[in-house]
């Protein structure tokens, strides 16, 4: 396996360090922290200008076609310079489950507007007492005739407070600690029955509880296909 950057990466690499040196300097980074949102809509968009959000999405889907290595190029600038703004739980993790699972109506819906950078999305995946056993899912999801009604909880959703959409996990069968009857939900952060309680985490990031209780979605809230074990 090579292991060394091509020259497009390498560019990309000096770039970032040559950004986060000259306008997100430590002192910078502690007024973002100590601001209401906790992260920059305006640093969000320079880094959305330079291509990082439209970086590891297809080109049929309004990216670059970037690939492992490109992630890990912007990851390692973005932990350098201790970066608060949601490019992991929005353009990595969110992004990333839509464009593996989702159909390809949701991945040409969405993930152009996540490379645009005006789409921030955020996953709750862990629940309180699973010590990040991503299978202890006692969130449920009840198919009800226009679609499906979520209950439960999810914890530590990283920048859950600051995303437009949310994905969750639900459990559409199965008992908890099952690999079966698993499935993953797409809606909007403020749709009704939807609670989230912001808060900053131990690196200065913004993560949140979040509770839905009897939240409605439409058949297309499921992310993927129809589950085969409920």
């Amino acid at each position: 396996m090579d292991f060394n950057f091509s020259d497009e990466q390498q560019l990309l690499r000096d770039q970032l360090a040559n950004f986060i040196k000259r306008d997100y300097s430590f002192e910078f980074r502690k007024s973002i922290l100590a601001s209401e949102a906790g992260w920059s809509r305006d640093v969000w968009n320079k880094l959305a200008e330079m291509g990082l959000m439209a970086l590891p999405l297809r080109e049929a889907h309004g990216g670059l076609g970037g690939d492992g290595v490109d992630i890990y190029v912007t990851m390692e600038a973005i932990g350098r310079g201790l970066m608060v703004e949601p490019y992991f739980s929005s353009v990595v993790l969110g992004a990333g489950l839509i464009a593996d699972v989702g159909s390809e109506t949701q991945a040409a819906t969405l993930l152009p507007q996540v490379a645009e950078g005006g789409l921030l999305l955020a996953a709750g995946l862990y629940e309180h007492g699973g010590r990040h056993d991503p299978y202890y899912v006692a969130t449920r999801a009840a198919r009800e005739a226009e679609g499906w009604r979520l209950d439960g909880a999810k914890t530590v959703v990283i920048h859950g407070a600051q995303a437009d959409k949310l994905i969750v996990s639900a459990r559409t069968g199965g008992d908890i600690g099952s690999a079966q009857g698993l499935s993953l939900f797409l809606f909007d952060a403020d749709a009704p029955g939807v609670t989230r309680r912001d808060y900053p985490s131990h690196d200065g990031a913004r993560a949140a509880d979040i509770v839905l209780s009897g939240v409605q979605l439409p058949a297309s809230a499921l992310l993927g296909s129809e589950p085969t074990n409920s």
